[in-house]
């Protein structure tokens, strides 16, 4: 019990370490590849911060727990939103560019209605991976491609704006991010790992822990780099590298899970689904209200997640 504590609190002081390092290399790389910081959040810094729900997602696939393996896709995805962003609104009001809400908001949406979709018969075959992986190819080839359409001055203009500082070389940005990232996989390893050895011992099942405790644990990541992002005040970041995960976590993670081995999804609940999907809705409104997360919103999005785990929770209890 000690040991998993230890874990925990190790795990928890890496990911921050990692964050800070990712979010400077990262956006150095956009300034170096003519890219804004908008794309890097949505591919370079979301697809690696979900590296974790990829490694955990893969591994469970292999061993046949098709419980932890959907689970900590689809809860991941409902606390990137209503957790992580909740708590990055209230540290600090979130601006959402227009390509945000005319695009990727809409995209993530139209993901979750895919999943659900694939996942109507309780399985998650390899077409249907196939299917997802196919998504997941289009999607980064598409973004990376308007990108590369804007002139390296915008991009460096933006960046001076944005970081104030001259940016630093392309070697030195490549190893930022990976060693960024690779801070922030060995930190998850700690934290997941501890996490569910307590989840066990309290004899929680396998669904609710894909759903809670390694769905957070492994969302961890997106939660340190999104808060210094928005302490930073690259609101643009932070929602970008909500989006981009939540995409890639279906596209990506559950495509080549499935691909690898066919999926049972039959302990994932049609609620589960549904609040993934609502959570992912809420988030055209409150962006298009005011370009951005209020503080307001980010509670209710939080007192949303908070409900739900209490409702997981309960149905244990009771």
């Amino acid at each position: 019990m000690t040991t998993s504590w230890i874990q925990l609190a190790l795990g928890l002081g890496l990911l921050y370490a990692g964050a800070q390092i990712l979010v400077k290399g990262g956006a150095a790389l956009a300034f170096r590849l003519g890219l804004n910081a908008l794309v890097i959040g949505l591919t370079v810094i979301a697809y690696g911060t979900s590296s974790p729900e990829l490694v955990v997602s893969l591994k469970a696939s292999l061993q046949g727990n098709g419980a932890i393996a959907i689970g900590n896709v689809v809860g991941s995805n409902i606390c990137n939103v209503a957790l992580i962003l909740g708590l990055c609104a209230l540290v600090k009001p979130l601006a959402a560019s227009a390509q945000i809400i005319r695009r990727e908001i809409p995209i993530m949406i139209g993901v979750s209605v895919l999943l659900i979709v694939l996942m109507w018969d309780d399985s998650l075959g390899r077409i249907d991976g196939a299917i997802l992986f196919t998504g997941i190819v289009v999607y980064t080839w598409l973004t990376v491609r308007q990108a590369r359409a804007e002139t390296k001055g915008l991009a460096s203009k933006e960046y001076d704006q944005d970081f104030h500082k001259p940016a630093v070389g392309l070697g030195r940005s490549i190893f930022l991010v990976v060693a960024g990232l690779g801070v922030l996989v060995v930190a998850s390893h700690f934290f997941v790992t501890g996490a569910v050895e307590l989840a066990k011992s309290w004899g929680v099942t396998d669904a609710v822990i894909g759903l809670t405790v390694v769905a957070v644990g492994t969302s961890m990541p997106e939660l340190a780099t999104a808060l210094v992002a928005a302490f930073r005040g690259h609101g643009d970041v932070a929602i970008g590298n909500v989006v981009g995960s939540n995409i890639f976590n279906v596209l990506g993670i559950l495509g080549v899970a499935a691909l690898i081995h066919p999926i049972d999804t039959s302990s994932i609940g049609r609620e589960d689904l549904g609040v993934m999907l609502a959570a992912a809705v809420a988030m055209l409104p409150a962006a298009r209200s005011g370009g951005g997360i209020s503080r307001v919103e980010g509670a209710v999005l939080l007192a949303g997640y908070i409900a739900y785990t209490v409702w997981l929770i309960s149905k244990i209890v009771l």
